[in-house]
């Protein structure tokens, strides 16, 4: 109430002696005022505070490490979930994960490499062409030679974004690599004009249009590292695009692709460039031959779901999980692969599931965040939920009122960070 009576004094002294309140009020704004101010702007409060903000980095074996700020400098540190052991120093190479936190880089200007999970080889380009490298002889070997100028392998252009690493998705085996080559040859071609000091530089790269009547392509292959032997999927070239954005790497890898663990099979999706088709497809690896199981069409436009792909391939039980909207509500759905029909929705009602986080398909659980569902909350929200594959089993996890973010490392553990308002800092809660 004390709030209340000063906002209406104040409203009536404005609203009647006008002049009065203006005179009062209104003032001239300096250089000091304003470089007050952006003192306590992010930029300048946040090295003042020590240990805010922890991101784990999730590393093969299970454990997590996070770097901080302290009054001394950056601490890195490294974690244990399972025993609750930590080991703290001031460089990564101090709690043993300098190398594995690093992005590696092929030789004489190649790009960035992509790893194989055992750690021991890593693939990159050079020359249009995909070569692997043998981490622990640092000896090379060329696996295609017929990548030339924009119509190489493994290339990451999209356009509006680029890099010089290469895209692959390694098998679970480590013997081959899912990728494709890239036609972005009857694409327009983009300018860019640099201002520097001394002479200008131009830069010149393929940038597809709304002029140009096909966008960039992506002829898919799977490669076996060990033989050099290259099998083409038994299909026409796709759109270079995702369930997730106008790419195929969203995230930075080869997004929409997933491999069966035996690395026998693997599956993906198609999508067209007006994203309003994305189809459901498993590849052999060995012979190339490509099976449609099923697609989705849409009047408008199709996305897997809101900052990450959702949908899983389980080969052992022949059944994925699928996004759709087809009820107007984002929703789960399981597919029989054998027949490309549902054989149950998974989440259902008048709100929308916008992330899936963790799938355990011993127990059939899914761990996924969804927005509108609390009756009487802000409908943008984040909670967090699990449930069964069969419908059954639906709990809320983050019942406080608030908005809730989670961050996982994929079917391994989620670290839960609860906001009771938004305006406060996260606080750590205990692994679920």
């Amino acid at each position: 109430m004390k709030h209340l009576r000063i906002a209406f004094l104040l409203s009536f002294c404005i609203y009647s002696f006008p002049g009065i309140a203006i005179a009062q009020t209104v003032r001239q704004l300096t250089v000091d005022d304003y470089a007050r101010a952006e003192r306590m702007l992010g930029y300048n409060v946040t090295p003042l505070v020590d240990r805010a903000v922890v991101r784990p980095t999730w590393l093969p074996d299970g454990r997590f490490w996070y770097m901080v700020l302290t009054a001394t400098g950056r601490e890195y540190v490294v974690v244990d979930p399972a025993t609750g052991a930590k080991r703290s120093g001031k460089t990564q190479e101090e709690i043993g994960v300098g190398a594995a936190s690093q992005p590696t880089f092929g030789p004489r200007g190649g790009g960035g490499g992509a790893r194989s999970p055992d750690g021991k080889k890593e693939v990159f380009i050079k020359d249009w062409n995909l070569f692997v490298r043998d981490l622990a002889t640092n000896e090379e070997k060329q696996l295609t030679t017929d990548g030339i100028k924009d119509f190489g392998y493994a290339t990451d252009n999209a356009g509006w974004r680029k890099s010089n690493r290469p895209i692959v998705l390694w098998s679970p085996d480590s013997k081959k690599v899912a990728t494709y080559q890239q036609d972005q040859r009857h694409v327009s071609e983009m300018y860019l004009v640099s201002t520097n000091v001394g002479a200008p530089r131009l830069e010149q790269w393929k940038y597809p249009l709304p002029q140009d009547k096909e966008i960039i392509k992506i002829h898919r292959v799977i490669i076996d590292i060990d033989s050099g032997k290259i099998v083409r999927l038994k299909m026409p070239a796709d759109d270079r695009r995702g369930t997730l954005c106008d790419d195929i790497s969203c995230s930075g890898a080869f997004d929409d692709n997933e491999w069966s663990p035996d690395s026998a099979k693997l599956a993906f999706v198609s999508s067209t460039r007006d994203h309003k088709e994305a189809r459901f497809r498993i590849a052999d690896a060995s012979t190339g031959d490509v099976r449609d199981v099923f697609e989705e069409k849409v009047a408008t436009q199709y996305e897997s779901g809101q900052g990450t792909i959702n949908w899983r391939y389980f080969p052992a039980t022949n059944e994925v999980i699928w996004y759709s909207e087809r009820d107007d509500w984002g929703h789960l759905y399981l597919y029989d692969l054998a027949t490309g029909r549902v054989k149950n929705q998974i989440t259902k009602g008048n709100w929308v599931v916008t992330r899936m986080l963790k799938v355990d398909a011993a127990s059939r659980t899914i761990w996924f965040e969804a927005n509108g569902r609390e009756p009487g909350r802000d409908p943008y929200f984040s909670h967090f939920y699990k449930i069964k594959f069969d419908g059954t089993g639906l709990e809320l996890l983050t019942p406080e009122d608030g908005n809730h973010q989670i961050r996982s490392r994929r079917m391994k553990s989620i670290s839960l960070i609860r906001f009771q308002n938004q305006m406060l800092p996260p606080l750590p809660c205990s692994e679920i």
